[in-house]
């Protein structure tokens, strides 16, 4: 009776876990999926490499959430055992509050790890994979980029205008300088289009001229038909790793042998606090998951027929929040100091260790 007891509070709390988190992810990441449009819109990437980018953002949404949807489902599920009398059930049925006390911390144990796979591996993973899907993509929307009067900076160092667009996305009156090479090229032409041959997107320019700027020289070529090729033209999206998105074992060589051997990313000395920071927030800041049982695992010992049962539980949750934020607040900025890096390290271990004889205490005098 007692493990069929189990197997339903696990049940129950992993269920109301899993729909929120879901859930809120989508809604989390519907909001963002919008804010990336842009690379659509504005940096001329194809709707593939939109959705691509998107979707490999998805763990680390889910990471982010992930403490607060936790928070929510036990909490949720201690409140409502508690209005419908099913915790009294257990306790009728040999269940001791200390014991349900304990499946709740193993409860926080086992989203501890999934936060932990999370925030060490699927989650940068992901968005290297992501900033990757990024740096190799070509712009494959230029003509919806390309505007009447307009100059237009679709890539770096390369800049486009064009004077009129008719309807069947006949060109004319453009202008192009291209300096992504040493020796810069301006392009005038009177006519073009786009056309598609084989994969390769090629700008066909039709009676114009050619200048070459280099260091030394200057030369002028006119031309009846010229190809510029659009295939290869880089986005102006970031493409660089940032420190969230690369490997944590690379950090963690960075930070402790003061070198890397990951070709994306240089470790200098002005960024090791970065690094450090980077590091405590994946491997350390998932240990608040279990604080956050802790605390909200109280609500066992308060009835609802108390009078100030409803305030108990509204300073409980009120706790929690503030651990959550606290986590966020320690890590994101200035906070961590060398001289308090030690005490701020150890605190949450030392709340652990408080709440959990705290509450054999209180449940030993009731």
């Amino acid at each position: 009776m007692i493990k069929l007891i189990y197997k339903k509070f696990y049940f129950d709390t992993a269920a109301v876990f899993v729909a929120a988190l879901l859930i809120t992810s989508l809604i989390v990441w519907t909001i963002q999926a919008i804010n990336y449009f842009d690379f659509v819109t504005e940096d001329g990437h194809s709707l593939k490499t939109y959705f691509v980018y998107s979707l490999l953002n998805f763990p680390k949404i889910i990471n982010r959430i992930l403490p607060f949807i936790f928070l929510i489902s036990v909490f949720y599920i201690l409140v409502d055992y508690e209005k419908k009398n099913i915790l009294d059930i257990y306790w009728l049925n040999g269940v001791t509050k200390t014991e349900l006390y304990n499946k709740l911390i193993i409860l926080s144990l086992i989203v501890f790890i999934i936060q932990i796979s999370l925030s060490v591996y699927l989650s940068p993973t992901a968005q290297f994979k992501a900033r990757s899907h990024l740096k190799n993509s070509n712009i494959d929307l230029f003509s919806a980029l390309v505007k009447e009067k307009k100059f237009i900076n679709v890539s770096k160092n390369l800049t486009i205008f064009i004077n009129e667009i008719n309807q069947s996305k006949f060109y004319s009156k453009i202008f192009i300088e291209d300096r992504r090479n040493k020796d810069a090229k301006i392009i005038f032409a009177n006519k073009g289009y786009i056309t598609n041959n084989q994969n390769t997107k090629i700008f066909k320019l039709i009676d114009g001229k050619v200048v070459n700027l280099s260091e030394s020289d200057v030369k002028i070529f006119k031309f009846e038909e010229i190809d510029f090729n659009l295939t290869n033209v880089e986005t102006k999206t970031i493409t660089a790793p940032k420190l969230q998105e690369l490997n944590t074992f690379s950090l963690i060589e960075c930070y402790y042998k003061k070198k890397i051997s990951n070709n994306n990313f240089r470790c200098e000395k002005n960024i090791l606090d970065d690094v450090y920071r980077e590091l405590l927030k994946r491997i350390y800041k998932p240990i608040y998951t279990i604080v956050i049982a802790l605390v909200v695992g109280f609500l066992i010992i308060f009835s609802k027929n108390r009078n100030d049962y409803d305030i108990k539980k509204n300073i409980i949750f009120i706790i929690c929040f503030f651990i959550i934020l606290f986590s966020e607040i320690i890590l994101r900025y200035d906070l961590l100091v060398k001289d308090l890096n030690y005490l701020l390290l150890i605190t949450p271990i030392f709340i652990m260790l408080t709440l959990y004889f705290l509450f054999f205490k209180i449940v030993k005098n009731v």
